[in-house]
């Protein structure tokens, strides 16, 4: 028998002989894949608030195998005359401002009251994995589990194009399943941001006081396209620097030219931690509706946005048209080298490819 040394650390204890399976009749019952439901199915399932259909409808768009497109589209044009009757809210802020936090609350209140509310996240896709995390729910554990609340994170994909359709497709849905209210959480500031705003109705720019100069935070653009204005994390010793920032966003706002839609964008402070001043985002948000009802203007964004989608719809399937040509792509793969190796000028490799098309 060979005595162990116990002096060193290098040594191993006899640990317990692990079992071949945990669960033996594990592999004795498959799981069955799902039967492929018909379009009368998903439209029916999806228009009496059946969750499950929504969900794997919600999956069928966001698809990229062309058989689910057609039949996605389908379910969608079908989905249309009942959707228009919600209000679409998009909530951007800089990382750390505590969107999931506000949106948890925001929720929560919403649904106190009566509202269906439905939380369409936009988690970003990695660059070298193309994966997403998809964690929001986890995030909002306590809205997850409320039976008048429904939480889609998405990916977001690698172009914001795919964004825009997708996450409009999924607003169209959700709004025939009888949501009043659909909320798009960004990925963050940045470009993304000028999507979801021409995808909903009132843009809710959520931000934080003490990190640095507060009109310096964040872009100017960004903050001409929010219809709103609202200080986080306003509970503790935080609370006087967040009323500081409120001010501050206040005098800088008054800068900005006037809205067409009559709209004076209001400033606010807000704890979600301690539910404070959140039911006055939602007043705040109601009269934005009043108003913009009354001249005309809620009526004609969404007309515009419409018109919009047009336009890029077209660009989008003009682009995968292109690409997908026989003679483009010959054509990219022998100038291609040339471009890389800088013995031929992009511009001029771009044009032959376009005229050969």
């Amino acid at each position: 028998m060979v005595e162990e040394d116990f002096t060193s650390a290098l040594n191993v204890m006899p640990g317990i002989e692990q079992p071949v399976c945990v669960n033996p009749y594990l592999k004795a019952h498959p799981r069955r894949p799902k039967r492929q439901l018909s379009v009368d199915e998903y439209v029916d399932g999806i228009l009496t608030g059946n969750r499950v259909v929504l969900s794997r409808a919600i999956t069928l768009v966001e698809s990229v195998n062309p058989e689910h497109f057609e039949m996605a589209q389908t379910i969608i044009e079908r989905c249309l005359p009942h959707s228009g009757k919600s209000v679409r809210i998009g909530i951007t802020g800089v990382p750390g401002v505590g969107k999931s936090t506000f949106i948890e609350s925001f929720g929560k209140m919403l649904t106190a009251k009566g509202k269906r509310l439905a939380v369409l996240a936009i988690d970003p896709s990695s660059e070298r994995s193309k994966g997403s995390i998809l964690g929001d729910k986890t995030r909002m554990e306590e809205l997850s589990t409320d039976e008048n609340a429904f939480i889609r994170p998405s990916p977001s994909g690698l172009t914001l194009g795919g964004v825009a359709r997708k996450t409009r497709e999924t607003s169209i849905l959700c709004e025939a399943a009888g949501f009043d209210v659909i909320v798009i959480e960004t990925v963050g500031v940045g470009q993304s941001e000028t999507v979801v705003k021409s995808m909903v109705d009132f843009f809710l720019l959520l931000m934080i006081s003490g990190a640095g100069d507060e009109l310096q935070g964040i872009k100017r653009g960004i903050m001409e396209m929010a219809d709103s204005i609202v200080i986080t994390k306003a509970d503790g010793d935080n609370l006087q620097r967040a009323e500081l920032a409120a001010a501050q966003y206040r005098s800088a706002l008054q800068l900005f030219p006037k809205n067409e839609n009559g709209w004076v964008v209001p400033v606010d402070i807000c704890s979600a931690l301690e539910n404070r001043r959140i039911d006055k985002v939602w007043k705040i948000i109601e009269d934005f509706v009043r108003l913009t009802t009354d001249n005309g203007w809620f009526s004609h964004n969404r007309n515009e946005q419409s018109v919009k989608i047009f336009y890029e719809w077209i660009e989008s399937s003009l682009r995968t048209r292109f690409f997908a040509a026989a003679d483009v792509k010959a054509t990219v793969e022998r100038l291609l080298p040339s471009v890389r190796n800088g013995l031929l000028s992009p511009y001029q490799a771009a044009t032959d490819v376009l005229n050969c098309y």
